[in-house]
Order: structure tokens, then sequence, then C-alpha cells
């Protein structure tokens, strides 16, 4: 199939394009670089032995999109392109609600107008809020955002369930993630953010690498084992396995579903900092700060559903595979 991967050169959309050309399927790649860069279409290449064709433009330039689907007869969509960083939607709420809603809103009406109903889309296991109690369970009530990023993901999901309902021949598969890291086999690909990382294994590394004097925990006094935040630690290549399950499914099943892609199992920060400490042989240096607004204790995913409808489930995410993956990426791709 010919598979438009919007947002398709960052972290997780270059790992599922990896995955799609190794299954026979054809990326095609539309990014603006907001967050990836150039080289990652090298990387994919040297994997695969495939360059997928790239496309620099926006989800919410019309044009560009019509010219796409035009041009390649495009099967689905897998739709990645947003912005994703937590305290920077704070800071920007007009921008996250403009990339993330406007930029669905236009790929949905280009795909209508083209006569492509099928799609998968990148949620995240934020739209469960602080309300509901884990394990995760996709038929709880959606929770409250405490954060525009999280907002914009609820609206998206609300989106594209309407647009389910008022056409019955569509066929569309939310994926809500718990924690992606670790980085491909190879060490060709991995997660570089431009600019300050947000998320936790990012951090990490910019500390192993000295471009970061120390990790900051915040939050040591949680009611779990360690008193770190616990969290569902999803390896990417089973996420990206995990789109291509969703996928095989979607294009048989009109309809709106909902799936977690996670392991089942928490991981305390501090047990994610020592996995790495071991793979690396670098010892971080860190510090405790006071909790975050709006973070929780625990959050990871009951997957039974994922099991039972996609036959699918994470293989590679033990701390010890995913921080040796990540020490593998920094070290051949000379980011060490």
């Amino acid at each position: 199939m010919n598979i438009l991967v919007t947002g398709g050169m960052g972290y997780i959309g270059s790992h599922t394009c990896v995955e799609l050309l190794q299954a026979g399927h054809t990326p095609i790649i539309l990014d603006n670089l907001y967050n990836s860069n150039l080289a990652v279409l090298d990387n994919i290449a040297e994997i695969t032995g495939k360059t997928p064709v790239f496309v620099q433009g926006d989800i919410r330039c019309r044009e560009t999109l019509d010219g796409l689907f035009a041009q390649h007869k495009i099967d689905a969509v897998i739709h990645f392109a947003a912005l994703k960083a937590v305290a920077e939607s704070v800071q920007k709420p007009l921008e996250y609600y403009d990339c993330n809603v406007t930029g669905t809103l236009v790929l949905l009406q280009a795909m209508q107008a083209a006569g492509c109903n099928t799609l998968v889309f990148s949620s995240s296991a934020t739209v469960y809020g602080s309300e509901n109690q884990v394990p995760f369970c996709e038929d709880m009530p959606v929770g409250t955002a405490t954060n525009p990023y999280g907002s914009t993901k609820i609206m998206m999901e609300r989106i594209l369930q309407d647009m389910a309902v008022a056409n019955p021949d569509w066929k569309i598969s939310l994926l809500r993630y718990f924690n992606p890291v670790g980085a491909h086999p190879s060490g060709k690909l991995g997660e570089d953010p431009n600019g300050i990382p947000n998320n936790l294994m990012p951090i990490i590394c910019r500390v192993a690498q000295g471009k970061m004097e120390e990790l900051l925990i915040t939050g040591n006094d949680y009611d779990t084992p360690d008193g770190t935040g616990v969290r569902d630690y999803i390896h990417v290549v089973d996420l990206a396995l995990g789109h291509l399950k969703a996928l095989d499914k979607v294009v048989q099943t009109p309809g709106c579903s909902i799936h977690n892609l996670g392991t089942g199992k928490g991981l305390s920060v501090l047990e994610l900092v020592q996995a790495f400490e071991k793979a690396s042989g670098i010892t971080l240096p860190r510090r405790f700060a006071p909790r975050r607004p709006g973070d929780i204790a625990e959050s990871y995913a009951n997957v039974d559903r994922a099991a039972r409808e996609l036959g699918w489930q994470a293989k590679h995410s033990s701390a010890e595979e995913i921080c040796q993956d990540v020490w593998r990426f920094l070290t051949k791709s000379n980011k060490r």
C-alpha cells in the first residue's frame, strides 16, 4: 500500500517508516522538519536499502496535501505530525491548537476530497487524565487535560470519532501511546530532538554527553517503591510494529477503534536511570526537585485489547534492552 506518513521524519515516524518498508509498503513522508532533520532519510535508506519519497511541507497546507494525494494514489494515512512538548504547550497554546487541531482538520478535508478514508492516528495516554486509575483501559472515560498539548489530543480524538460516526465507510485507528523510548538496534535511528528536550530519555542522554550538567528528577515522594514516578516505557520498535498491526486491522474494519500501545507494566524513573548507567558505564549527576504540577504517580497500560484484537504485544521493552539500544545510537551516530 501507499501510505502517507505525516511527521515521518520524527522519532516514532522514522522507525515506523522502516517497518513499513520492510513489510513491503511504500511510505510517502510529509514533514516540515520542525523537530527532525534530513539525515534521517539517509539513515532509513541505510537500514532498509530503500529511500522513501519525502516532501518537506506542512499538514496545514491544503495545496501540498492535494498534490500528494493526486500524485501518489494514497491508500491510507498514518498521522504523527504534531507539536508535543508539554511545557512548551503551556507557553504557546495557540501554536499547539493551530498545528495539532487545525492541521488534523486540513488533513481530513484533503483525505475526504481524495477519497482516502483510512487513518491510523498517533494519540497519547495523556487523554486518560488524572481521574482514572491504573492500569488505563480503552473503555475508560477521557480525563481532564492538564495542559494544552493534552487538550489537543483529546480534541483530535473527538474529531476523528465524530468523523467515523458521520461517515460509516471511514476506517480510523486511535493508538494511545505510553512512553516511547529506545532506538533502532542498528544504532542509525533514535531520539534526538531539536532544542531543549522535554522527555526523560533525551535528557538522560544530554547529561551523559555532558551537554546538560545534571539530571533533575521531579518528585521523589510519590507512593511508589522508590518514591519516583512510574511510567510505562515502550521500545520505539515495538511501537512502530504496533502501527503495522493497527494498519492491517483498520483496513478491514470500518468505524473507529482505540488501542493502548504499552508494555502493561511500570518502571520508575530511578530504575530507568540505573539501567542507563549500567549500559553506558556512566554515572549520571542528578538531584531531586519538587513534583511538577499535574504529574501523577503512576501511568501504565492495560494492553489486553491490543493483544486480542491486533495480535500485538511489546517484545523489546526491558530496561536493559532499551538503554543498550539508546547507548548504541549515541555512540554509533557520533553523538557521544
